[in-house]
């Protein structure tokens, strides 16, 4: 297809390897509906970045884990055998973390984050996700009060504003680019896990696989000259 006058295509693909223009490829020119970018591995991988890096920043929260990874992830997956969308379709994933906590992710839970203990269950999501956004295994978990619990975290109600007011005052906001960076890592780290289709074991301190050339070998890409990271000069 011809390229939009509106679109710098070559700038818009940036690193990742020269393709055809196609509208599937990028974004609807009519339309807000879902870009087919989001479908395309070049650019993401799929649900389990798409929506995973939000509900993992989520269960990190919860576990405490927000500045390390899992130590063990095994997935499986169903992937296209053929088409310009090549991500995932159906998926599992299960990552071991150090605490003994073991985050299971499937395409067919509830789109959120369930917390199970020896008392019961908590369920939260986001709130704009369709759906009920906290439910519990007790009524009594729902209506407990944490005002006085002596952890208390970040509180923000409009992710934008928090940030500005970050950059303002100096103060961390919500999430800052380290606890991001766990939170998608995680996600990947079940993706190269649904890529090879077997069990591999991470060391968080180090950001690498143990004694797997192969999968060390996909936590990074060749980068289109003269753009991407390695590019970069300061």
């Amino acid at each position: 297809m011809p390229v939009p006058p509106n679109l710098d295509y070559d700038r818009w693909l940036g690193c990742t390897p020269l393709a055809p223009y196609t509208e599937n490829r990028v974004h609807p020119q009519g339309s807000f509906d879902r870009p087919g970018w989001l479908r395309i591995e070049s650019y993401c991988l799929g649900m389990i970045t798409g929506w995973g890096s939000h509900h993992m920043d989520v269960a990190h929260w919860g576990m405490g884990t927000e500045y390390t990874g899992p130590v063990e992830i095994e997935g499986r997956a169903v992937f296209p055998g053929s088409g310009l969308w090549n991500v995932h379709g159906t998926y599992h994933i299960e990552a071991k973390y150090a605490n003994g906590v073991t985050v299971i992710v499937d395409d067919k839970f509830p789109n959120g984050v369930r917390f199970e203990g020896s008392d019961g269950w908590i369920f939260v999501s986001r709130g704009d996700s369709g759906q009920k956004g906290f439910d519990a295994s007790s009524p009594a978990l729902m209506t407990a009060s944490i005002d006085q619990d002596p952890v208390q975290l970040h509180r923000s109600t409009n992710h934008h504003l928090d940030w500005i007011m970050a950059i303002q005052s100096g103060q961390p906001c919500a999430t800052n680019p380290e606890q991001a960076h766990r939170s998608t890592s995680a996600c990947i780290l079940g993706w190269i896990a649904m890529k090879l289709g077997r069990r591999v074991r991470w060391n968080p301190q180090t950001e690498e696989f143990l004694n797997d050339s192969q999968a060390n070998e996909m936590r990074a890409r060749a980068e289109r000259l003269p753009y991407g990271s390695r590019s970069v000069t300061f």
